[in-house]
C-alpha cells in the first residue's frame, strides 16, 4: 500500500495523507476527503502534469486536484485559499514578534566574506523588517524562510559574498540603533553595503559621515608614536627614511633611535623627545617649538632656519667626537633652555637666541657671529675660542666665565 500526499490545489500548504490502492475506491475517498464531486476530480503532479493511470503515483509522492490554471475556476479553493491566506498572515505575524525565550534560542550565523557573525533572528528583524537580511530568515507559516537564504558552508553558517569590515557596523546597528565606525573604516564602503542590505534607516547618517570623511580628506593626518615605530621597523638600514613635512606634533618619540632621518618641514611643536637620539637627522625649517628635548643626542644635525622657540634643550649634547658639527644656522632658539648643554662647535651664525638659557653650557669653538643674545644668560659656560663678531650681546650675562672672553671685533 502507498501513501499520498493529496492537496485541493499547488498554492495550498495543509493537504491530507491518503492511502492509495489501485481501485477506483480511491477516487471515491478523495471526493468525500474534498467535499468535490467525482467528475470534478483530476489529479496533476508537481510539475503540473495531470495523471491518468494510478499506478503512475509513487510511494510518498505530493499530487493535487487542481492545476495552477484551474484554481481560479474552483469555487471550493477559493474559499480554502481566502482562509489559508488569512491564516498565514496571521502566523507571519506573530512570528514576526518572537516570545523572549524563542529570540534567545534562535542564532544564526553569517559567513560574510569568510569571516562568521552570530547572531539572533530578531536581531535582524526587529530594526528593519523589510531589508534583505529579514526576509532571508523571517518564518513563514511552514516554517519556511520567506526569501530562500544562501547556500550554507561546511559549518553551517549562510554564504554571503560581501566585504566582512563593512558589515560588522551594520550588523552592530541592527544590535543597538547606532552607527559607530572604526577609526580605519571608510563610511563610503559601509554606505554601499547598507544600501545592498536594504538598511535605509541608517542611510542619511551614513551619508552624512561620508561628506565629512570627504572635507577631511585633504587634511593632514597626525602620525603617532607607533607610526613612527613602524616605519623605523620596516625601513631597511641601506634605506633613506623620511618624514618630510609631517605633522607629529605632541607625539611621545622619547628614547627613540632616530638617527638620520630626515625630518625636513616637519611639524614637531610640542612632541616628547627627552633622550631621542637625532644625530645627522635633518631639520631643516622645521617645526620644534616647545618641544621637550632634554638629554637628546643632536650630533651632526642639520637644523638650519629650524623654529625651536621655547623648546627644552637642558642638558642635550651636539658635540661629534668624529669632528662633523651641528649646523642650526639662523635657528630661532628664542626662550629655550639649553642649561648644560654640551654644544662645542656648534654652528649658530645669526640664529635668534633671546631670553635663551645657556648656563654652564659648552660653547668652546661654536660660531655665534651674527647672533641674537640680547638677555641671553651665559653664566658659566665655556666661550673657549668661540666666535662671537657682530653678535648682539645687548644685557647678556657673563658671571662666572670659565675662560677669559677675547672679541677680535667690536660687540654691539
Amino acid at each position: 500500500m502507498k501513501r499520498v500526499y493529496v492537496y485541493q490545489n499547488r498554492t495550498q500548504d495543509v493537504g491530507k495523507l491518503v492511502a492509495l490502492e489501485e481501485t477506483k475506491d480511491f477516487i471515491t475517498h478523495l471526493c468525500a476527503l474534498f467535499r468535490r464531486p467525482i467528475d470534478s476530480i483530476r489529479l496533476y503532479t508537481v510539475n503540473g502534469c495531470e495523471i491518468n493511470d494510478l499506478r503512475l503515483i509513487r510511494d510518498e509522492e505530493k499530487i493535487y486536484l487542481c492545476s495552477g490554471s484551474e484554481t481560479d475556476d474552483c469555487d471550493e479553493c477559493k474559499v480554502e485559499n481566502s482562509l489559508e491566506n488569512r491564516l498565514k498572515k496571521l502566523i507571519i505575524e506573530d512570528e514576526e514578534s518572537p516570545t523572549e525565550n524563542s529570540a534567545s534560542s534562535d542564532w544564526i550565523t553569517l559567513n560574510v566574506g569568510g569571516r562568521h557573525f552570530t547572531t539572533s533572528r530578531s536581531t535582524l528583524l526587529a530594526k528593519e523588517p523589510s531589508s534583505m537580511l529579514a526576509r532571508m530568515f523571517a518564518y513563514t507559516n511552514n516554517n519556511m524562510y520567506l526569501m530562500s537564504p544562501s547556500a550554507r558552508d561546511e559549518t553551517g553558517a549562510y554564504l554571503i559574498d560581501r566585504s566582512p569590515e563593512y558589515f560588522e557596523p551594520i550588523l552592530n546597528y541592527l544590535r543597538h540603533g547606532e552607527v559607530i565606525l572604526d577609526k580605519h573604516v571608510n563610511p563610503k564602503g559601509v554606505l554601499e553595503e547598507a544600501s545592498f542590505y536594504g538598511i535605509e534607516s541608517m542611510i542619511p547618517e551614513l551619508q552624512q559621515l561620508v561628506e565629512d570623511y570627504k572635507s577631511n580628506t585633504g587634511r593632514k593626518e597626525v602620525l603617532t608614536r607607533m607610526d613612527v615605530v613602524r616605519a623605523i621597523i620596516l625601513t631597511p638600514t641601506s634605506s633613506e627614511l623620511r618624514f618630510q613635512g609631517v605633522d607629529m606634533s605632541g607625539a611621545d618619540l622619547s628614547r627613540l633611535d632616530l638617527r638620520n632621518i630626515n625630518f625636513k618641514y616637519a611639524c614637531l611643536s610640542n612632541c616628547n623627545l627627552t633622550g631621542a637620539n637625532l644625530s645627522h637627522c635633518c631639520l631643516e625649517r622645521a617645526d620644534l617649538s616647545h618641544a621637550n628635548l632634554e638629554g637628546a643626542q643632536l650630533l651632526g644635525v642639520k637644523a638650519l632656519c629650524a623654529n625651536m622657540e621655547g623648546a627644552n634643550l637642558k642638558g642635550s649634547n651636539m658635540e661629534d667626537p668624529l669632528g662633523s658639527r651641528a649646523v642650526m644656522e639662523g635657528v630661532n632658539l628664542k626662550g629655550a633652555n639649553l642649561e648644560g648643554s654640551n654644544m662645542a662647535g656648534v654652528n649658530l651664525r645669526v640664529a635668534t637666541l633671546k631670553n635663551a638659557n645657556l648656563r654652564n653650557c659648552d660653547l668652546r669653538t661654536a660660531v655665534l657671529a651674527g647672533a641674537d643674545l640680547e638677555y641671553c644668560d651665559l653664566s658659566g659656560s665655556d666661550l673657549h675660542d668661540a666666535n662671537l663678531r657682530g653678535a648682539n650681546l645687548k644685557d647678556t650675562a657673563f658671571e662666572l666665565m670659565l675662560t677669559p672672553l677675547h672679541m677680535s671685533q667690536t660687540i654691539r
